[in-house]
């Protein structure tokens, strides 16, 4: 769609590209959702593309993606054979409500900022207890949690001109165990519902999204029994849970508490 309100694009930004930040403007990197629908109030598009960000690096601190980074690229990404949850990079990538053409422009930054419930690059940097770097526009950065970056349905912590730049993964939740379920109406609609867990030596982890309004991530010191998992997932607040044409709140819930039982007796 094109956007009619728009009149510039810097092609050119500097580094930092918040230098360039005004009233009107909005980061462009793959551009899926901005050109999807009308921007009223924008007037003017900062392309991150010719920064030339790097998509995917790995160290012995664990796995480091750059915000323009791809669904393409990250679904092709070969990982360390000792790196066992890593298979949940093309597992969330598989969870987008896209073709593959659109992986192609679609970013990993770009869906973690558009902030929806059902956003898979959420699930699964939260579940594997990633970190996000943000940049000011002074080029200042802050760090933080993945899972305390997204606030509410379209929401997050994103500062006015603030960007995401990139995303780090330690190599200890990646070496981990985990399992995972989805659903969704159709076989290739928008979750209704994607929950992964991940286990340690110490601990286990069990992310819930699209289910609800913001990642839930619960923590157990062991592996819990029946009435204590049922009890935790019970005791989360009434409003986290989302309503949309895709499940009720209690459907989502329902359908929580199955798969939940699931995924702990698949992990006992």
């Amino acid at each position: 769609m094109d956007i009619n309100t728009i009149n510039d694009v810097v092609r050119r930004p500097a580094e930092p590209p918040g230098s360039h930040w005004r009233e009107g403007d909005a980061w462009l990197a793959g551009g899926t959702w901005l050109f999807s629908e009308q921007q009223p109030n924008l007037r003017r598009l900062i392309d991150l593309a010719p920064l030339g960000w790097h998509s995917l690096s790995t160290s012995p601190a664990g796995l480091e993606i750059g915000a323009t980074c791809t669904v393409a690229d990250l679904y092709r990404f070969a990982a360390p054979d000792d790196w066992q949850a890593a298979a949940l990079l093309r597992t969330s990538c598989e969870a987008f409500l896209a073709s593959f053409k659109v992986w192609n422009a679609a970013t990993v930054g770009g869906n973690i900022c558009m902030s929806l419930p059902a956003g898979p690059m959420i699930t699964l940097t939260v579940a594997l207890e990633a970190t996000y770097t943000l940049q000011a526009t002074d080029g200042s950065e802050r760090t933080v949690d993945a899972a305390d970056f997204v606030t509410g349905n379209h929401q997050n912590v994103l500062a006015e001109g603030e960007l995401l730049r990139k995303i780090h993964i330690p190599a200890a939740a990646l070496r981990k165990r985990f399992a995972h379920r989805r659903f969704s109406l159709t076989r290739l609609g928008r979750s209704t519902i994607f929950m992964i867990a991940t286990q340690g030596v110490a601990d286990l982890l069990l992310t819930i999204t699209a289910a609800t309004t913001r990642p839930i991530r619960l923590r157990f010191d062991a592996a819990p029994d029946p009435e204590a998992l049922r009890h935790s997932i019970d005791s989360l607040p009434a409003d986290v849970w989302f309503d949309d044409p895709n499940g009720t709140p209690d459907h989502r819930r329902h359908l929580v508490k199955h798969f939940a039982e699931e995924i702990r007796g698949e992990l006992a």
